[in-house]
This record gives C-alpha cells, structure tokens and sequence, in this order.
C-alpha cells in the first residue's frame, strides 16, 4: 500500500501496470545478457579446446552450439543472441544442465 496523497484521490495500485509492463522489460533486458554471456563462454571453451570442463557445463555447450556456430569470423551477432535468447526463454538450457547433473550423479 502507498500513503495516501492529493487527499486520498488516486488508487493505491495506479501504478501497478507500469510496473508489470517495467518488470517486463527488464526480463527482457537480463534474458539479453544471459545469451549474451552464454555465448561469450562458449567461444571461450571453443578457444581453451582440447580442455573439457563439468559435464553440466559441456551440455550447455553442446546444446549452444547446435544452434549456433562458433566465431572464426566477423559476422553478425544479432541471430546468434537472439537464437541463444530462445533457449533461455524456452528453458531447454536449464533441462540439459539438469539432465547433465542428474546423469553424473
């Protein structure tokens, strides 16, 4: 509840849908930077290759690269991120890193 302003005229909750459509955005925004940071770790473990890391963490890479090609060249990002944004909405990377600890155990 919020204290009451302009003798009590407005609603409690006036704000509400502009937070939701903020809250929104901003699970937008971090869904962004997590494909982003996806993809940065990715390259990094093509880069350290033959090294291997946890099992969880090569099935996120696994999974990754499916769907998207390492860099060996200049191209544009935006299909790559927003193909990695996909798995992060879509929770497919959280199931392989689940499936990967459940496996090793």
């Amino acid at each position: 509840d919020s204290i009451s302003t302009s003798a009590a005229k407005e609603d409690h909750v006036s704000m509400g849908g502009h937070a939701a459509r903020k809250a929104l955005s901003i699970v937008e925004h971090v869904e962004t930077v997590v494909a982003i940071e996806l993809l940065a770790a990715c390259q990094a473990l093509d880069l350290h290759r033959p090294l291997t890391t946890t099992a969880p963490l090569e099935a996120l890479h696994a999974l990754v690269r499916k769907h998207v090609d390492p860099w060996k060249s200049d191209r544009q990002m935006a299909p790559d991120i927003k193909a990695v944004q996909s798995l992060v909405q879509s929770g497919a990377l959280l199931e392989a890193v689940e499936n990967a600890c459940a496996a090793s155990e």
